[in-house]
């Protein structure tokens, strides 16, 4: 236990922003403070240190995060702010100006917040703390629940893909990974907790074991071996990573759930270029046969952006032609916003941020034809679902291990359990709704 009294009835307030793996990583963070004495508020009281873990993936997220940070401050003005996260590494000395602003810590930084509670007092020459995370080769494994059933189990960080319109290798650093068995004792880890589902999570899941020797492949494969009652599913895999022997593995799986997310970004071969992504449109729709062949039934989500430099009208329009024309469950839609340090800056072409809006509601649009198509086809289908924890009302809802949202009365001897059911109009849940 620590005895520095500055911080007499170590109460924290977390806050997280962004994407699956800073969740994660905040429970972590959390997992260790706890272990230290450290409470986490509870509704109503004031904290004495606030820890916000950030997002920096578009303008909005920055100013989410100078958002929350300010609410936050309000909410508790005695309490000393930490600000860590994507944002912090990428911009720390715009976060050191905002006022309650106490500490600013990198990427890496984040989880040596402990250390630097432990020597508050010592902290007086500068705000920031942030290395170079470049040169960061150690992984930090970590998991996190939502308030329903499933838990997300961070596999793999950074990326050394460096696409054009993105800051992710600069806020995260190159990819890295743990062992296949680190991995395993980790799940085994979640399972004991109670998970009914595990997501496996990374930036760029697929170079797992890319440094060690190892892959993500024989990765899945020792996973399905667990003799647990538990299902896997995989977060985004780039498409050059997401070979049919994955694809076919999967199909015979006994843990792995038939649910892809694979991130396209655009349906033009000029944007892609553009883009500096690894793959053509035509290599993209293979991988989506691929699929369809072997899993006729599994859930395909699609990751598309919008509004990139260079993307003049027609080369939109030839996106919006290869989508209507392509075989997915759902669209995941993300409007471009420039990110200083990025080659994208370099591309003359602009896109009006009116013009942004009228594609990213176009595609939001496609993306709801599409789930509702899929929807309808497994009306009749006999599917096991896993019915969540939470509650809306009188009403459940769990999802079919094709990612089918389904919903029925509320019983609490069905949380966190599987049942087989025939999916019906009646039980489906498309955005709250009967379809």
């Amino acid at each position: 236990m620590i005895d520095n009294t500055i911080f007499q009835n170590k109460k924290v307030a977390y806050h997280t922003l962004g994407c699956k793996l800073n969740f994660a990583e905040t429970s972590a963070i959390g997992k260790q403070l706890a272990e230290e004495g450290y409470a986490k508020v509870r509704g109503g009281e004031e904290a004495d240190i606030v820890i916000i873990n950030t997002c920096s993936v578009t303008d909005t997220a920055d100013h989410k995060c100078r958002q929350a940070i300010n609410r936050l401050n309000r909410l508790h003005p005695n309490a000393k702010m930490i600000v860590t996260g994507c944002y912090a590494q990428l911009k720390p000395d715009e976060i050191a100006k905002i006022d309650g602003v106490d500490l600013v810590l990198g990427a890496n930084e984040k989880f040596e917040i402990l250390k630097y509670l432990k020597k508050w007092d010592e902290l007086t020459d500068s705000k920031i703390r942030r290395g170079d995370i470049l040169k960061v080769k150690e992984f930090k494994p970590s998991i996190s629940h939502d308030d329903r059933t499933r838990y997300f189990l961070k596999i793999q960080d950074g990326c050394d893909y460096y696409c054009s319109f993105c800051t992710i290798p600069l806020a995260r650093g190159h990819s890295r990974s743990g062992t296949i068995a680190e991995t395993i004792k980790m799940a085994h880890d979640v399972i004991d907790l109670g998970a009914g589902e595990i997501v496996l999570t990374g930036v760029n899941t697929g170079e797992f074991g890319k440094r060690n020797g190892e892959s993500f492949i024989d990765l899945i494969k020792n996973l399905d071996q667990i003799d647990e009652n538990v299902r896997f599913r995989i977060s985004s895999v780039e498409p050059n990573l997401m070979s049919e022997e994955i694809v076919k593995f999967i199909a015979g799986s006994k843990r792995f759930m038939p649910h892809f997310h694979i991130p396209l970004q655009s349906g033009s071969n000029e944007v892609l270029k553009i883009m500096r992504r690894r793959y053509t449109k035509e290599d993209f729709a293979e991988k989506v046969s691929i699929i369809r062949h072997h899993l006729p039934d599994a859930f395909i989500g699609v990751d598309t952006i919008v509004g990139v430099r260079g993307e003049t009208e027609e080369l939109f329009n030839e996106s919006v032609d290869f989508l209507e024309n392509l075989d997915f469950s759902q669209l995941h839609v993300f409007t471009y916003s420039e990110r200083s340090g990025t080659r994208m800056l370099q591309i003359e072409h602009n896109v009006d941020l009116k013009e942004r809006k009228r594609r990213s509601d176009l595609l939001h649009k496609l993306s709801d034809e599409k789930t509702r198509a899929f929807y309808e086809k497994q009306i009749g289908k006999e599917a096991v679902v896993l019915w969540e924890r939470k509650r809306d009302g009188d009403v459940m809802h769990g999802f079919t291990e094709n990612y089918v949202r389904l919903k029925r009365p509320f019983d609490k001897n069905l949380t966190n359990q599987l049942e087989k059911i025939v999916i019906s109009k009646d039980n489906i849940a498309l955005n709250n709704e009967t379809l």
